[in-house]
């Protein structure tokens, strides 16, 4: 089982585009990306990787490796990527999924660290509509009113997610003042019955001593 190493993690804002990160790899520890997203959602990445010797070079003979899991921790995808291109999933399910990426061992250059832009993209912001309107023959006037729907569509899941994830967090807070609740009367009970307990072991002393 592929168990990431996990030097630091950075959080992608939900459902916006993280243009313009690049960072470096070196030897095969993954870099991770936590992108937090509703169901049903399109996700994909788009990079390049460069090498580092004086000055950036491309180098065709570089890959990548592409490590996915779902918000329950399972892996969803894995696999080894070329030196440019993109890679593409659905989520299932709400919640955070982890991207992590790695320099493949089997392209490794002596000890030569890479470069790696990467872009990623969700939900209405995935979609490449030159394609969808090929495809579906539209003019712009159509391909216009698609990408209002889906940018609706887009909205309409963002605020029913946000509104469960507020809900799972309202409920968590009650259960965590509840408890709070419950062990300060647990905690002030005790000191009840140990000042009680003092109280008549004082007595038995005081009577024993005959000094009441």
């Amino acid at each position: 089982m592929w168990c990431p190493i996990l030097p630091f993690c950075l959080l992608v804002c939900l459902f916006h585009v993280a243009s313009g990160i690049y960072f470096h790899l070196s030897d095969s520890k993954p870099l991770c990306f936590i992108q937090d997203v509703p169901d049903e959602t399109l996700v994909q990445g788009n990079y390049s990787l460069m090498t580092l010797k004086g000055k950036p070079e491309p180098s065709n003979t570089l890959s990548m490796h592409v490590h996915i899991t779902d918000p329950d921790e399972k892996p969803l995808h894995s696999r080894a990527y070329s030196s440019e291109g993109q890679f593409v999933f659905t989520s299932h399910k709400g919640g955070e999924y982890r991207i992590c990426v790695s320099s493949d061992p089997a392209s490794w250059l002596g000890s030569r660290r890479l470069r790696v832009h990467l872009d990623i993209w969700t939900a209405d912001h995935a979609i490449n509509y030159g394609e969808v309107a090929s495809r579906d023959r539209l003019n712009d006037l159509q391909l216009r009113v698609r990408q209002l729907s889906d940018q609706v569509q887009s909205i309409a899941k963002d605020q029913n997610y946000q509104r469960v994830r507020e809900e799972y967090f309202r409920q968590l807070s009650e259960s965590t003042s509840k408890r709070v609740t419950y062990w300060s009367i647990a905690q002030l009970a005790l000191l009840g019955l140990i000042g009680f307990w003092q109280m008549r072991h004082l007595r038995s002393f005081f009577q024993a001593k005959k000094l009441v």
